[in-house]
């Protein structure tokens, strides 16, 4: 199953580059998945690509810091605000990566917006 996940710009180009190995979430899907489709916030607005998921990790937040950090493309600080007063943190192990040779808007999937945190496709 694929989810849609929107991601600032700046960590999509991480995540293009092979830099950032770990996307960070607050909330693990109910269902399996096994590919991020990723759309780049504003100013791009764009669905730019989709990456394989290898594995997620759920655990408390410092454990999967410490699980994760040499690929995080992120600091510690922005790490800790991010998941300040949650028990758990979800980190999608990325995989390959497909980059769109012609980026997509969300109205060519259906939707209207881009989702809080990630949609089902």
């Amino acid at each position: 199953m694929k989810i849609l996940v929107s991601i600032k710009p700046e960590y999509v180009k991480e995540i293009l580059s092979g830099r950032k190995k770990y996307e960070y979430r607050k909330i693990k899907p109910k269902n399996r998945v096994d590919a991020i489709i990723i759309y780049s916030s504003a100013p791009v607005m764009k669905i730019v690509a989709e990456v394989e998921v290898e594995e997620i990790i759920v655990d408390e937040p410092n454990k999967v810091w410490e699980k994760t950090k040499n690929g995080s493309g992120t600091n510690k600080k922005f790490y800790d605000e991010y998941f300040k007063n949650k028990n758990i943190a979800v980190a999608y192990k990325l995989g390959e990566v497909k980059v769109y040779e012609t980026p997509k808007k969300l109205t060519e999937l259906g939707l209207n917006h881009a989702p809080q945190s990630y949609v089902y496709l």
